[in-house]
């Protein structure tokens, strides 16, 4: 039997009309966006059925539409949702814990509110931003940040000639200059809201902390590549600890892809918006089955 590792997308892989498939199947899934309504106290659905572009981009509201696409969807699998390991990139890890049963669907959705919530005020707090670095080593990127005035960091390892760095305007500017420089393919700002993944984040680590600590957590049915440490996690207080740690700290996705193919992982399906993810994985080997996650196929 091939090893299948499920993967849960991040903020970026939205789009209006996201989950409405699932909403007109009705029954649990149908029940399941009404609940979200009501924990989060606005219509979330209406945005993502059909709202604007620009009302899906807050990350109050990406962060959760992104969050119940992928466990709904998981959970509408039914039977056919058997991982040998899970993983997701930033917010997308949250899904991946309640998918494979570390958290409740509404335990989850509380902490990916409140993560989005604290996140976009410390957005608001000091312009931030993150840029794509393409065609350059983990090395020399890294080292350009730490060379450059300001608060810079490498933020999200994507794959192999892909990183993201984060921090504030005026270092980012000055560290995609020196990147160019350096022979970059691309240095690409992003339309984001702030510098996710990095010291400017801090304020949400700790409002993020507190509600993650009063959580629940349980013991899940197979291992969790964390972000943080891109290891195989399962022990609840472990994961609890580095989900936190997450906010301020790099996402090691090419270490992640990396270390679940080195233990076996033979299938990619990645449940949620976009494809992502697949691509990614098709960076580090291109011969790998992967496949969107659909229901009544």
């Amino acid at each position: 039997m091939s090893k299948k590792a499920y993967v849960f997308p991040g903020q970026g892989a939205q789009f209006i009309g996201m989950g409405k498939d699932l909403f007109d199947q009705g029954g649990k899934m149908k029940e399941r966006f009404e609940q979200a309504n009501a924990v989060l106290g606005f219509d979330i659905t209406s945005i993502m059925f059909s709202g604007t572009d620009e009302e899906l981009k807050e990350t109050k509201v990406t962060q959760p539409a992104i969050y119940l696409h992928s466990t709904i969807l998981a959970e509408a699998l039914g039977e056919d949702f058997q991982p040998d390991m899970v993983a997701g990139h930033s917010l997308g890890e949250i899904s991946a814990l309640c998918a494979a049963g570390y958290l409740s669907f509404e335990d989850g959705l509380k902490i990916v509110s409140v993560r989005a919530q604290a996140m976009q005020k410390a957005c608001e707090a000091e312009p931030s931003t993150m840029a794509a670095i393409l065609g350059l080593d983990d090395e020399v990127v890294e080292k350009a940040c730490e060379e450059t005035e300001g608060v810079v960091v490498a933020a999200n390892y994507n794959c192999p000639g892909q990183l993201v760095i984060s921090g504030s305007v005026p270092a980012i500017d000055a560290a995609c200059e020196k990147l160019t420089e350096a022979g970059a393919r691309r240095a690409l700002k992003l339309p984001v809201g702030g510098a996710f993944h990095s010291p400017l984040m801090e304020s949400a680590r700790a409002e993020l902390a507190a509600v993650i600590e009063s959580t629940p957590f349980s013991e899940g049915r197979c291992p969790v590549y964390q972000n943080v440490s891109a290891k195989a996690e399962t022990s609840p207080e472990e994961i609890k600890k580095n989900l936190i740690t997450q906010l301020t700290d790099p996402v090691r996705w090419t270490q992640s892809m990396q270390n679940m193919l080195a233990d076996g992982a033979e299938e990619i399906i990645e449940v949620g918006p976009g494809k992502v993810l697949q691509g990614l994985f098709k960076k580090v080997d291109r011969k790998l089955p992967t496949s969107s996650a659909s229901i009544g196929d």
